[in-house]
């Protein structure tokens, strides 16, 4: 046992020890404030369907509402909310919502976009993050598929504008993988992250990417070298789903190279074959940390890997109407049931051959959801009540390849107002069929809707939709779905390409339309 006088002694250096620490502490001056990053935010986001018939102006892009800023652009679709979740987990990043229009009305039905709409969002955009200046980095969510008349590749002219307004200060974007991209996007900007899952399951994790990365670029982290490759292959959207081969394997490829060498970040757009652009069909893009000869050598890798698989990826067949119909009856017929019909190539929402088949062969228990007619829901709303006998004409008349209207007898089950659409109609005919109608194309990805509009699900035998890929995620990958009818309908989808007239697309240099070797 000590003493108490060493026990005495003891406490008076410790007393000393603590006042000197306190003395130091109150003449050193106060740490460095942190630094705020600034970023600003923005989207403008459109898959434009050049053989649609109507085209996409002002009066389209704010049929929803007039643009956003501020809060409800960090708020807005799965990209911007990734990016959003991840600057959460940096307290000294402040996020700055500019300018950005809503979705366009009818969506990838829209044609071109007039140049006086893109003017008005994209110098919009510009102006609004020059307006919120200084700012350290911008992110843009994009989709990567804009046709603009008089525009030939409208994201690299967005990321000029916003580049023209902004300075010399890291640019990334975001992309869909059905984005037409070629290298100017990437001469400008410092980064692109495209979607690798179709349906898209990771958009938000391709925002938190983007985030993480314009960050280090903007500490100097991160010195970006890029590389751009176009393979040469178009594909319809219907081929290129990422559950089955060979898109599933190309994806795979560019994340092994992720986890091969650290520090890269490898995206491979498939392209959208429905616009008719230069740059249409393929891309690779590639980032690595101040590395030229890898990010070339991985660009190369995977645009020849790319080419190696271009039979398998673009040239499969798909059954025409009478055939696929009397495929999906006889899988209902023998109890593999709900039986999923997609019809792929309608654009418009607006076809009728599928419905019209179904009645000619005597399907029975189906739902045809949806057609797009605006013109029978206010006809219906004009003369019907729900429990109404109804007679009316629906769809064939939005485009060339929209077949002719089908009169419909039954009765009004539903009218009313279902989700973003102010009013949407089912009608049941015949031996218990319904068809459901919206104003405009609405691309069903799930059952949600049969269970909105009080249909029984039990009760139904086939689903037919209007959806190329989307629709695996809510009928396929659940096991809902017991037997998938994928329809080569009429339409302005084609899955063959070689149906389309193309003007703008460099089609000699792209197989399977020209580039054969």
């Amino acid at each position: 046992m000590p003493s108490s006088s060493f026990r005495v002694g003891a406490r008076i250096v410790l007393a000393t020890v603590a006042a000197s620490l306190l003395l130091a502490c109150a003449t050193q001056p106060p740490p460095a404030a942190q630094k705020i990053y600034r970023i600003g935010v923005a989207t403008i986001s459109h898959e434009t369907c050049t053989f649609c018939p109507n085209p996409t102006g002002v009066a389209e892009w704010e049929f929803y509402g007039p643009p956003i800023r501020g809060e409800a652009v960090l708020e807005d679709g799965p990209y911007i909310q990734g990016f959003v979740k991840a600057a959460k987990e940096y307290p000294n990043v402040e996020l700055v919502g500019a300018l950005s229009p809503r979705e366009a009305k009818g969506g990838s039905s829209g044609s071109w976009i007039t140049q006086e709409a893109f003017d008005k969002y994209v110098n919009g955009i510009a102006d609004d993050l020059k307006a919120n200046m200084p700012l350290d980095g911008v992110y843009l969510a994009l989709h990567g598929a804009m046709a603009v008349t008089g525009v030939p590749k409208p994201e690299a002219e967005i990321a000029r504008r916003v580049r023209a307004a902004v300075g010399n200060i890291p640019i990334v974007a975001t992309f869909d993988l059905h984005a037409n991209e070629d290298h100017e996007f990437l001469d400008v900007a410092d980064g692109a992250f495209i979607v690798k899952r179709y349906p898209h399951y990771d958009s938000a994790l391709q925002g938190d990417r983007a985030m993480r990365y314009l960050l280090r670029v903007i500490k100097g982290d991160y010195k970006p070298t890029k590389a751009t490759r176009k393979p040469g292959v178009i594909t319809p959207s219907v081929f290129q789903g990422t559950g089955v081969s060979p898109a599933m394997e190309i994806m795979e490829r560019a994340r092994i190279w992720e986890e091969r060498a650290p520090d890269t970040f490898v995206s491979v757009a498939f392209g959208f074959a429905y616009a008719d652009v230069p740059d249409v069909g393929a891309t690779v893009e590639v980032m690595t940390n101040d590395n030229q000869k890898l990010a070339d050598q991985i660009a190369q890798d995977m645009s020849d890997f790319i080419w190696m698989k271009r039979e398998a990826f673009a040239g499969k067949k798909l059954p025409k109407v009478k055939e696929g119909v009397a495929e999906a009856i006889a899988a209902a017929k023998a109890g593999r049931t709900p039986v999923v019909v997609a019809d792929h190539a309608d654009r418009t929402g607006n076809s009728t051959w599928i419905l019209e088949e179904l009645i000619r062969q005597g399907g029975k228990n189906y739902v045809v959801a949806t057609i797009a007619d605006d013109k029978a829901i206010e006809a219906i709303k004009a003369k019907a009540k729900v429990g109404d006998a109804v007679s009316v004409d629906v769809g064939g008349y939005a485009d060339e390849y929209a077949n002719k209207p089908v009169k419909i007898d039954g009765t009004l089950e539903y009218l009313d107002k279902w989700q973003q659409h102010a009013t949407v109609a089912v009608i049941r005919f015949g031996d218990n069929n319904r068809v459901i109608l919206t104003p405009v194309l609405e691309q069903v990805m799930d059952p949600g809707i049969l269970d909105d509009l009080k249909i029984d699900r039990a009760q139904v035998d086939m689903i037919v939709i209007k959806s190329r890929v989307h629709f695996w995620r809510g009928f396929v990958e659940n096991g809902l779905a017991k037997a998938v009818v994928v329809i080569d309908a009429p339409g302005l989808g084609p899955a063959d390409l070689s149906t389309i007239p193309y003007k703008n697309a460099p089609v000699a240099d792209l197989y399977p339309l020209g580039k054969k070797m």
